[in-house]
């Protein structure tokens, strides 16, 4: 399993727009995709409600967690972009 920590710095967060963007993202991938918030909720990635639900806003520290054959790959594109979400 590989994972990874982001601090969201988008002063919206992580809402619907980008949100369904990411969900697309983390589907590409093989490995099982997970996003856990600062309270260790741990949600499915690639299920958009799941995601929202965690309420991450700006300053929010979430972690990426990926299992199976294409898991460095998935935390590394997927913690690109909640990195470089526009602000």
């Amino acid at each position: 399993m590989a994972k990874i920590e982001i601090e969201v710095t988008n002063h919206a967060g992580l809402h619907t727009r980008p949100g369904n963007d990411f969900v697309k993202l983390a589907k590409e991938f093989e490995s099982k995709i997970e996003v856990e918030n600062e309270k260790g909720l741990k949600v499915k990635g690639t299920s958009l409600l799941k995601i929202l639900s965690l309420g991450i806003k700006k300053g929010s520290k979430v972690t990426i967690h990926a299992a199976g054959e294409d898991e460095a790959l998935a935390v590394e594109k997927l913690g690109e972009f909640l990195i470089n979400l526009a602000e």
